[in-house]
Formats: C-alpha cells, sequence, structure tokens
C-alpha cells in the first residue's frame, strides 16, 4: 500500500474530497465571462453574458446530447 503524502493529509484534513473539478469549473467561468463580455454590445448583453457564463455546463450539455441525438 503507498503512503500518503504530506500534502494529501493536509487536504484530506481541510476538505472532503481533494479533486480538480472546481479549478477546472473556474478557469470555464472566467473564459465564458472574457467571451461573453467581450462581445457584448451593451450593458444588457453583459448582464445576460454573466448568466450565460455561470449556465455554461448546462448549455454545453445540451448541444453535445443535441449531437448526438439522444
Amino acid at each position: 500500500m503507498a503512503k500518503k503524502t504530506k500534502a494529501a493529509k493536509e487536504c484530506k484534513k481541510y476538505f472532503t474530497r481533494c479533486d480538480s473539478s472546481g479549478a477546472v469549473y473556474g478557469l470555464g467561468l472566467v473564459g465564458a465571462l472574457i467571451y461573453y463580455l467581450s462581445n457584448a454590445a451593451g450593458f444588457v448583453d453583459g448582464i445576460i453574458g454573466i448568466l450565460k457564463a455561470l449556465l455554461w455546463p448546462g448549455f454545453m450539455v445540451y448541444e453535445l446530447l443535441k449531437f448526438l441525438n439522444m
């Protein structure tokens, strides 16, 4: 059985899960914000862009399932 590293023990001490999915979602959120806000023509478009950036995983799954004809 492999020994746990000190970093792994510290991670388990403070968090229940020690994975990087939150970081991937965060990078996707920042990228989506930059994309939608840079293409916004006005204030309302910017607000809609912020909402779209928060919901981008849902859009992605919807388009994937539509592409796969499911």
